[in-house]
């Protein structure tokens, strides 16, 4: 949403944007190496994404959207978290990333009440940092959820977030949700649920998804367009207490490099997103092991965007 990783060969991406799962490997914001020898040039787009799949195919398909205008692109995909592609759209090592909007205000204001898909979007201008700005919001949506074996929610009676108080249980998640708000901290402040342990993963990832499988962990932060959760018949767990906040798909882009051909390109992408068309592309990437820049070629195409 590593948030659903799967390893992706991307041909135009160099050696030196690879990013291992444990964070080894070259830079993959090191302009220093590669083709150039200097940050890519005023008229060029510099398209990032996090180091989840579904991150993957949606900036591909804001790149692809771009370049069918004729705006010169460049791909550093895989880059990361929250806590290390902020700093690099402040800083102009990228330009463009695909963001969710509730995450993305609770990283930026960790006291927001906003909850409602209106209300984070209406939230976000004020709270990002100078120089950023986000586009229209599409209305598809992939949540962190709380997911749980039908095997566990038949033991343990699970219907609700809540129904895990007291239950002395292992949660998996990515690193970062052992810190943030919508992480272990939220469940103890929302919820009261303390767990057992906190298990390190990765982003809704392989990683995350089979630890659920084998039963390393009890609960696992799956994104409701997974297929997995689906396949396996596992259980979301509720959420009434909005720990989860609504999650857009959004553009989040430097405003330098909003011109109109960008911003018109990038609105028509959010206007045929939906959560529906979402769902069935990341099952081609997980279940079909197709390329996210395959999938969103398709995509792009069948909406009349390339």
């Amino acid at each position: 949403m590593n948030r659903r990783k799967m390893v992706v060969a991307t041909a135009f991406v160099t050696s030196a944007l690879a990013l291992t799962a444990c964070g080894g490997g070259s830079d993959p914001l090191d302009t220093s190496s590669g083709d150039s020898d200097t940050a890519a040039s005023s008229d060029t787009i510099v398209v990032g994404s996090a180091n989840f799949s579904e991150n993957e195919l949606l900036a591909e398909i804001y790149a692809g959207a771009l370049e069918a205008k004729g705006v010169k692109v460049e791909k550093k995909l895989n880059i990361g978290s929250r806590e290390t592609y902020v700093p690099a759209l402040e800083d102009g090592s990228i330009d463009l990333l695909p963001e969710y909007s509730g995450n993305l205000l609770s990283y930026l204001d960790s006291d927001t009440e906003a909850v409602s898909s209106d209300d984070v979007y209406a939230a976000l201008p004020a709270a990002l940092p100078e120089g950023l700005s986000v586009l229209e919001q599409s209305t598809a949506e992939d949540k962190d959820a709380a997911v749980v074996t039908k095997e566990t929610a038949d033991k343990y009676s699970l219907t609700s977030i809540a129904d895990l108080k007291d239950k002395d249980l292992v949660l998996g998640g990515p690193p970062e949700w052992k810190t943030r708000a919508t992480g272990v901290p939220g469940f103890e402040k929302n919820y009261g649920v303390e767990f057992k342990s906190f298990k390190s993963l990765d982003a809704g990832g392989t990683l995350t998804i089979n630890a659920l499988k084998n039963g390393q962990v009890d609960v696992a932060d799956v994104f409701t367009t997974d297929p997995n959760i689906a396949a396996e018949g596992w259980v979301i767990l509720e959420d009434p207490k909005n720990q989860f906040a609504a999650q857009n798909v959004v553009p989040l882009i430097n405003k330098d490099k909003a011109s109109q051909t960008v911003t018109d390109a990038l609105n028509a992408v959010s206007a045929a997103l939906t959560t529906e068309n979402l769902t069935d592309m990341m099952e081609e990437v997980v279940m079909d092991a197709k390329e996210p820049a395959d999938v969103a070629d398709e995509f792009l195409t069948e909406n009349k965007l390339s």
